[in-house]
């Protein structure tokens, strides 16, 4: 059996780190502004899981949830940490068919990811702190139009971000 892909570092992880903690916005309180961004993704998409996930060096901290109970996942088994690695949405039809995730802790065990589609939050070139990323449990396809629609709603998540910690 195939052993799970860890997300690479990005190659300019210590300016993303600590552009990241400037914010000082890990491990913060829920706020309706990004719950909902959150809840509206969820809502849009018919999806039971939206999250605002932001990585830093060891874990994916969910600043918004929708649809899952826990706070943070290890970076190692993070989508999120496969998806700042890229401009564009990180779009996953079926995990099981995909080699970086099927034999992910995620994906075989609770929540039992099949689906994901995250899209970047990119602070400034280069500088992607985490996603605003929509999850399943079954395969699911998204159109152009869903991915434009998934870009648009971390847009706003990115206004948020820079209107109030930045």
């Amino acid at each position: 059996m195939q052993r799970m892909m860890k997300p690479k570092v990005p190659s300019n992880e210590a300016e993303r780190l600590c552009a990241l903690n400037e914010l000082n916005i890990l491990d913060t309180p829920p706020e309706s502004c990004f719950d909902d961004i959150t809840e509206q993704a969820k809502s849009y998409f018919k999806l039971p899981i939206a999250l605002v996930s932001l990585v830093d060096d060891r874990r994916q901290w969910f600043k918004s949830k929708q649809g899952l109970s826990v706070s943070e996942t290890a970076k190692d088994i993070s989508f999120c940490g496969h998806a700042i690695n890229h401009d564009d949405v990180l779009y996953v039809p079926d995990t099981k068919e995909d080699v970086r995730f099927a034999t992910n802790p995620l994906v075989v065990g609770e929540p039992y990811i099949r689906f994901y589609a995250g899209a970047p939050l990119i602070l400034r070139q280069d500088i992607r702190l985490g996603t605003l990323c929509v999850i399943d449990r079954v395969p699911r396809e998204f159109s152009d139009v869903d991915l434009m629609v998934l870009k648009e709603l971390a847009a706003s998540v990115l206004f948020i971000i820079n209107s109030e910690f930045v």
